[in-house]
């Protein structure tokens, strides 16, 4: 933003404004009061210096009693009107912001629900709930201090410029002359701020993101001693935060000074004019104590004003990168058909996925046919694409060619949540939710769940003696992650998860590979019962956890290289029999050994 031209950077300054305040819309009446009020409110500050020059003239000069005895009451109404209609500008503008902070945040959480994984991949997460969290209160507070002092310091700056000329026309063209100089400060400055506080806010979501990590990898830090590394780069993130927030105080800070010495040298040419004896003989004593009381109250609204400028740069350059968020496209969900229940007959047809043009393909015109209730495994070494594959069932990335069919429906032409309700997943790295283990396991099942279903479902992946030796059973809290439950555990939690969701595909990735043997025994035994009847596609590295499966599937870079059963790819002498030498420690002779080791062979692409 910073290459536009001043004329395109405040159109975009305020198209984003007008688009936040449309936000507001449905409060309208709110926003009509708080507007009515901040005009009185700004009307009262001349009314102030107006309520001088009779004071000065009638008591002084007129000898007049009467405006004496009147001028406390008429104080006192003013300053009460005036404080009564500042509590209701202030007040209604408020709420109107908070509610539109709360439908932001609304928005941007719903937004985020709805993402393409591609999103993710190239967005840290302390980028986006800086802007979730961080980005949103600067928008407020543009939106209440902001917008409010704003219109309120405009407001009293016009009437007190129109009570100045009616004072003193020639007194107020000699001020005037100080305008464009005012006018030209503001810009730059407010250009300034803009730019300074979209770097803020990038910094804080680096600083985010940093401290992020290390909560969620708190224990490879200690194991790894990474502190002193994760400090020095928290340091480094958390310095660039301040030095830029240092830039933002002293330009706020210049800027005061100079507009400063502009009004006063205004200021002073007005006391120079006023010594000339032909511009004395035009105006009363009153009249020039009320002009010089207006000049003076102007100095507090034309700071502040200043100061704003530096609060609304920063709602708006927080607006800017929310509503690039916003912006974003979602998943591609055009699909109409919507299937009640489905066989899991799955076809893939002429594959391929790039995750990036400038890399590798990820997978290279793979075709596999998957019999409705049959088992299939994928296994190859570290970055075959064995999880690209499955991770196309369920529309998590979009193939870059050929299609995918269920039961004959190519998957575009279903809804993504329709799609995505006939296939469960147990993975390697469980998620569990902050919640009870009751919620959990009934998290993937739409409607209604009786506590009884949930029993069953626990009953058959064989988590019935844990739960129930926790402190409150199923309605024990698991912490993040799940932290207070074993790996075995949360895998059981996970596969009765799958068990009451009873859809017709399964997804399996590693969901054995880091368990001990007792925990392998319990988890594999609730597999047995999850995969009966159902269509799964299985990922392993471990091939002894594979050797029933109706058909193995091998690959290497991206492409099958076999298909076939246990036996008949061990009888086969390739790539299958060479990958079970390499784990059972008997040579075959496959041509997998004359490739080079696993981690040199794995995709610089962690998605794969």
């Amino acid at each position: 933003m910073t290459g536009q031209s001043d004329s395109q950077q405040t159109q975009t300054g305020l198209a984003i404004y007008r688009r936040l305040l449309a936000y507001g819309m449905p409060y309208w009446k709110m926003f009509a009061i708080s507007v009515v009020a901040m005009i009185l409110y700004a009307m009262l500050g001349p009314a102030f210096a107006k309520l001088i020059q009779p004071l000065i003239d009638g008591t002084f000069i007129d000898k007049d009693p009467a405006v004496m005895r009147n001028a406390p009451w008429i104080l006192l109404g003013l300053s009460l009107v005036r404080g009564v209609t500042g509590f209701a500008g202030d007040y209604c503008s408020g709420y109107v912001s908070r509610r539109i902070i709360a439908n932001l945040r609304r928005d941007l959480f719903d937004q985020l629900l709805y993402l393409p994984c591609k999103y993710y991949d190239r967005s840290s997460s302390g980028q986006l709930l800086s802007r979730l969290l961080y980005n949103t209160e600067q928008v407020s507070n543009a939106l209440t201090t902001g917008l409010v002092s704003a219109f309120k310091d405009a407001l009293t700056i016009i009437g007190l410029t129109a009570l100045m000329i009616y004072e003193n026309l020639i007194l107020s063209t000699v001020f005037m002359l100080v305008g464009p100089l005012l006018v030209f400060s503001i810009r730059f400055v407010s250009k300034r701020f803009r730019n300074i506080s979209a770097r803020i806010q990038e910094s804080m979501g680096n600083v985010s993101h940093v401290a992020q990590e290390v909560i969620d990898a708190h224990r490879i830090v200690k194991v790894f001693n990474g502190s002193d590394y994760e400090t020095e780069k928290f340091a480094r993130e958390n310095e660039s935060n301040a030095r830029r927030y240092l830039r933002l105080i002293s330009t706020d800070s210049l800027s005061s000074a100079v507009i400063q010495f502009i009004y006063i040298s205004g200021f002073a040419a007005i006391l120079y004019v006023v010594s000339l004896e032909s511009v004395r003989q035009t105006i009363t004593p009153g009249s020039l104590i009320a002009f010089v009381a207006a000049m003076a109250m102007m100095l507090s609204p034309i700071k502040r004003l200043i100061s704003i400028m530096s609060t609304i740069q920063k709602g708006i350059a927080a607006g800017d990168s929310i509503f690039e968020m916003l912006d974003t496209e979602r998943e591609h969900d055009t699909g109409t058909l919507e299937l009640d229940r489905i066989e899991g007959h799955i076809e893939y047809r002429a594959i391929s996925l790039s995750y990036n043009e400038d890399q590798q393909p990820a997978l290279s015109d793979v075709n596999l046919t998957i019999e409705a209730g049959k088992t299939v495994a994928l296994v190859g070494q570290s970055g075959s694409g064995k999880t690209s594959l499955a991770r196309l069932l369920p529309r998590l990335y979009e193939p870059t060619a050929g299609e995918i069919r269920i039961d004959g429906h190519a998957i575009r032409d279903l809804t993504l949540a329709n799609l995505r309700g006939h296939i469960a997943y147990v993975g390697q790295e469980v998620t569990l939710f902050n919640d009870t283990v009751a919620n959990n396991i009934a998290y993937g099942r739409r409607g209604a769940v009786s506590p009884e279903e949930i029993r069953e479902a626990a009953r058959a992946a064989h988590a019935m003696e844990f739960i129930e030796a926790l402190p409150q059973g199923f309605e024990t809290m698991v912490g993040q992650q799940g932290l207070i439950l074993s790996g075995g555990q949360r895998q059981r939690i996970a596969i009765a998860r799958a068990l009451l969701k009873n859809a017709p595909i399964l997804i399996l990735d590693e969901a054995t590979s880091a368990l001990d043997a007792e925990s392998e025994r319990h988890v594999q035994a609730a597999l047995d019962i999850l995969m009966a009847n159902r269509t799964t596609l299985v990922i392993a590295h471990r091939l002894s956890t594979i050797q029933n499966a109706d058909e193995i599937c091998v690959l290497r870079d991206g492409r099958v290289v076999e298909q076939g059963t246990h036996a008949e790819l061990l009888a086969a002498h390739g790539a299958y029999a060479d990958l079970h030498a390499l784990q059972f420690g008997h040579a075959t002779g496959g041509s997998l050994r004359r490739s080079a080791p696993a981690a040199v062979q794995a995709s610089p692409n962690p998605a794969v």
